[in-house]
């Protein structure tokens, strides 16, 4: 499985960004996929998945501001960031769990500053 993101980029707080993740390989292999990120000096973190089912894990944090969606005519998720803040600059990483293993895409980077 190959997970492609793209969507980063510098922004001003209190704008938006939309994130993109597409899948291709052996994309059957795939149960839920969705995003981490990790901020300067800090550990990597799950911001949220969406399974197969159509079950979403938000991390506590997100608090309404980000949207997971999917496309499955694309095998590609989205992630829609509102109202971005200081605190989320971070590189946002593609996830993906498999049956047997788990993939990571490379990350693209979000910069909220003014």
């Amino acid at each position: 499985v190959q997970l492609q993101a793209s969507g980063g980029g510098s922004v001003q707080p209190g704008g938006s960004l939309r994130l993109s993740c597409a899948a291709s390989g052996s994309i059957f292999d795939i149960k839920s996929m969705g995003w981490y990120r990790q901020a300067p000096g800090k550990q990597r973190e799950l911001v949220v998945h969406l399974t197969n089912d159509g079950l979403t894990k938000y991390a506590d944090y997100v608090k309404g501001r980000f949207t997971i969606s999917r496309d499955n005519a694309k095998n590609t998720v989205y992630l829609q960031i509102n109202n971005l803040k200081p605190e989320d600059t971070a590189v946002y990483y593609c996830h993906a769990y498999g049956l047997e293993s788990d993939y990571w895409g490379q990350g693209t980077l979000v910069t909220v500053s003014s």
